[in-house]
């Protein structure tokens, strides 16, 4: 029988919808890890994506600098345009373009 661990505080994290267009062979990858790790898709995306971007240096070291700036600087980086409630957006109009998230 698992172990049943309930993370305290986890309720309380402010989620944001997140819509991306992803490749077959991640998406049924995805799908097999949330079976293989019995979790839902939220999760095992979260942990994959929290992952991804602590392991990537230059995005680290971008953070980093925006951490120097003064407060409104800082706001108005991380602040989407007027009227766009996306995080990332990502068109392509070929199959296997490349496109990331």
């Amino acid at each position: 029988m698992g172990k049943f661990k309930i993370e305290k505080g986890a309720s309380r994290i402010g989620r944001v919808k997140l819509q991306a267009t992803i490749e077959e062979s991640i998406a049924a990858d995805l799908s097999l890890m949330c079976d293989w790790s019995n979790n839902d898709k939220n999760y095992v995306v979260n942990e994959l994506l929290r992952f991804a971007v602590s392991e990537d240096k230059e995005f680290q070291a971008y953070k980093q600098s925006l951490a120097s700036l003064g407060p409104e600087l800082k706001e108005a980086v991380a602040t989407p345009s007027a009227g766009s409630r996306s995080i990332c957006q990502t068109t392509t109009t070929q199959p296997n373009s490349g496109g990331r998230l």
